[in-house]
């Protein structure tokens, strides 16, 4: 038997950590509840553009949206710019891979979690204050993608010793790429790709919940082990998760942007076909000069 080689006191803090984020997460529950009883839905634009799913409910995402606007008001007011809250995001990006790259799966989801709120906050800013750009969608989303692979690669290092844990991670880490290029290639030839399931709030959602809730299942059912480290099975059962539903998603949306694609490329042939038909009876009946 291989006792805990990371020692009791890193768990107990992680542990300490995720159920604080649980707290929290139960006491917006809550509030929500209430605000909900009173007054009804939250409804937010922001939120009926992007639509609910069938992993993320849209109810999910109003109480999320909800939660933060006071947090953003006070950003507008203390003159917080958008591009300062993306880079925060980074920051904490960068610090959930490195939390997971050495096993503290609670201070990773709580990393994790700080900067997906800050990402859903930089574009609430800029509509708040009425400074949104191009080019501060484009940093965001550039942003967003480094934040993700500093998770995934963060989990990359820490199941070094698990060769197939660590190809189940760079599965999601393939997936969660080709859902955001299948999305980005639909844009740039005009196409409204299928929303499918796991886009960025999903992906962050259940890979962020895997690392939080892994602190719990190790301190119930990992302490004492014939491994060498936990491998937290919430966090695993995440990437299972998020890896085959994302890459069906990619394969889902790329296989209808060709579908459009030969749509249109139809549609174009038939128009020159008609085109030269016109052409050629116009000639037809020209008069011939002699």
């Amino acid at each position: 038997m291989n006792l805990d080689l990371l020692g009791l006191s890193q768990w107990s803090y992680n542990l300490m950590s995720s159920w604080i984020l649980l707290g929290l997460a139960g006491l917006v529950a809550v509030l929500y509840l209430v605000r909900f009883v009173l007054k009804g839905r939250a409804e937010f634009k922001r939120v009926d553009q992007q639509g609910g799913s069938r992993l993320l409910n849209k109810g999910v995402m109003e109480m999320a949206y909800w939660s933060l606007q006071p947090l953003g008001r006070f950003l507008v007011a203390a003159g917080v710019t958008p591009n300062m809250i993306s880079w925060t995001s980074l920051v904490f990006g960068a610090l959930a891979g490195a939390c997971l790259a050495y096993g503290h799966f609670g201070f990773g989801g709580a990393c994790a979690m700080v900067s997906g709120f800050l990402d859903s906050l930089d574009g609430m800013v800029a509509r708040m204050s009425g400074t949104s750009s191009e080019a501060g969608e484009v940093l965001d989303a550039t942003i967003d993608r480094y934040a993700e692979s500093f998770f995934l690669m963060g989990l990359v290092i820490y199941y070094r010793d698990f060769p197939l844990l660590q190809l189940v991670t760079l599965f999601a880490l393939v997936g969660s790429y080709m859902v955001s290029y299948s999305t980005a290639k639909a844009e740039a030839l005009q196409i409204s790709p299928p929303k499918g399931s796991m886009r960025r709030p999903e992906r962050a959602l259940y890979l962020t919940l895997g690392a939080v809730l892994s602190p719990i299942t190790i301190a119930e059912f990992e302490l004492i082990r014939d491994y060498p480290l936990p491998v937290g099975y919430p966090m695993l059962m995440a990437l299972v998760f998020v890896g085959v539903l994302s890459n069906v998603s990619a394969v889902e949306r790329m296989y209808a942007i060709s579908q459009e694609m030969r749509k249109r490329e139809r549609e174009e042939k038939r128009r020159k076909t008609a085109e030269q038909l016109v052409d050629t009876d116009e000639d037809a009946q020209a008069p011939v000069r002699r």
